[in-house]
């Protein structure tokens, strides 16, 4: 399994009031009473401090795409995406009161397992983006949580829902996830996607691209490869100028098993046939080792 310090902001049940918040009467901060004139503009996503406002429905910062994001389209890339969602995720997990260190102190940790993106358009450099994160509920033992990435209109660019498992860090086991949500927002109804990522079937006739060996920048705070750097793997497995034409994309992951510093991962793809868009890739991530599958993924392009 693979523990990510991405936790999606649960575990923890939250008091009914907050007296640092006369306008609000719930537990929780709706999105709508950010930035809200009546709340004197005190409500404010505060990324350097994110317990700086109660806690919120919904996490969001207003931001510009970065030169580090784009690629030679001068658009947004599906890695720089998921950048934008794990940095949102972390602060939303720290707002609710269930960072890292908090979640540890319960003996629990968070398993990312699944993970679906839908990039219905690539922002442009420089252009201002509003990037949401928000949990919602449970679909058996999976917690989920949702993304967006909005325009200066409030049309979600890139839409996305990922799947987590509570672990129990002594037994290393999955708890069920009910008891943990019944503490955090409910956003009944604000679904990212229509549908909830599913397990990815293991493809026949994968050729391998390339190889990857987990160095330095590929280790995250929990000692092993982070989430972000398998979607990077995979972008440098098939022709860039794929990637570059691409108007719309689709990528789907499941995270099988970490991978640790020093450990080399083949990267092995295959073509799919898929007639409802211009291109389609199946990929896994195999340890050259023990051949352990680390991971696989679809992506789907549209020109």
């Amino acid at each position: 399994m693979k523990a990510t310090s991405e936790n999606p902001g649960l575990c923890v049940t939250l008091p009914r009031q907050n007296a640092h918040l006369p306008c609000v009467n719930s537990a929780f901060v709706p999105v709508e009473s950010l930035d809200s004139e009546a709340c004197g503009g005190r409500l404010k996503c505060n990324a350097a401090n994110p317990k700086a406002v109660g806690p919120l429905e919904v996490w969001q910062e207003t931001l510009p795409v970065r030169f580090g994001d784009i690629d030679r389209s001068d658009r947004l890339t599906m890695d720089g995406a998921f950048r934008f969602f794990q940095e949102a995720a972390i602060c939303h997990a720290e707002n609710l009161g269930v960072g890292l260190k908090d979640l540890a102190r319960t003996g629990q940790a968070w398993i990312i397992s699944r993970m679906s993106a839908m990039m219905n358009r690539r922002p442009k450099y420089c252009e201002t983006v509003t990037v949401r994160s928000w949990p919602r509920g449970a679909e058996k033992l999976f917690a989920l949580r949702d993304y967006d990435i909005r325009d200066k209109d409030n049309i979600a660019a890139v839409s996305a829902c990922s799947c987590w498992l509570i672990v129990d860090i002594e037994k290393r086991r999955p708890v069920r996830p009910q008891p943990v949500m019944d503490g955090l927002p409910k956003n009944e109804g604000l679904e990212a996607l229509s549908w909830i990522p599913a397990g990815l079937e293991e493809r026949g006739n994968l050729q391998k691209s390339s190889e990857r060996k987990a160095l330095y920048t590929d280790i995250d705070y929990n000692g092993h490869v982070n989430n972000v750097r398998y979607i990077q793997w995979i972008e440098d497995a098939i022709d860039p100028l794929l990637l570059e034409k691409a108007e719309k994309m689709r990528f789907d992951i499941n995270y099988l098993n970490e991978v640790l510093g020093g450990e080399i991962v083949d990267i092995m793809y295959v073509s799919l046939k898929d007639e409802s868009c211009s291109g389609a890739f199946a990929f896994e991530g195999r340890k050259a080792a023990s051949g352990q599958a680390a991971f696989r993924a679809e992506l789907r392009l549209w020109e």
